[in-house]
């Protein structure tokens, strides 16, 4: 949890049903976000509520994962204070060739109302200390050059830049390493089930 001057505290979490439709409204706020991917998105069908809470715990166990997909779990950060849904978080617990070159070990997006506030340099920060149960020790993030605040939010988090990527269907990608750190609190403190 953070507690950062005007931004209220937030915490990871699985998500539940109950969080499902206010998962709905962020979604719709940053439909380009890859993090929220079988809420209705990427031409897959909708689907029920059910199906993709059950979904997420099966590809958090690799199971029934789309083909050339690698086991990830999907958390959201919830504000405390009221019970919000300010963002999804992905962490991938691996990384197969299209991850090492584009997509990293994390993928995050803050709800289009909620932004500039420090959430994402909170989430990514939280989520460093998960990767740890993953056992990955330095978390590959990766955004678009042209992505101040991405940019920013990484190098909050100590990330070093590796290289860049010119991509046909992204544009210049760049490609961080963050370094993970030890695990000083228990898991409880960053994230909740």
């Amino acid at each position: 949890m953070c507690d950062n001057g005007d931004m209220d505290k937030i915490q990871l979490m699985l998500p539940t049903e109950k969080y499902l439709k206010q998962c709905e409204i962020c979604r719709q706020s940053v439909p380009d976000m890859d993090v929220f991917m079988y809420l209705g998105k990427d031409g897959l069908p909708d689907i029920s509520a059910a199906e993709w809470l059950q979904q997420c715990r099966d590809f958090s166990r690799g199971k029934n994962l789309p083909e050339g997909y690698v086991p990830f779990t999907r958390y959201i950060a919830v504000r405390l204070s009221d019970d919000k849904v300010v963002g999804i978080l992905t962490i991938r617990h691996e990384l197969n060739d299209y991850l090492l070159k584009l997509g990293g070990h994390i993928g995050f997006g803050v709800a289009a109302d909620e932004r500039k506030k420090g959430y994402a340099k909170e989430m990514l920060r939280q989520a460093l200390f998960v990767c740890k149960d993953f056992g990955i020790d330095k978390a590959l993030v990766t955004c678009g050059k042209a992505n101040i605040a991405s940019r920013k939010t990484i190098l909050a988090n100590g990330g070093r830049l590796e290289n860049e990527v010119d991509t046909p269907d992204f544009g210049v990608m760049q490609r961080y390493w963050v370094p993970v750190p030890e695990r000083t609190a228990s898991k409880s403190e960053h994230t909740r089930t």
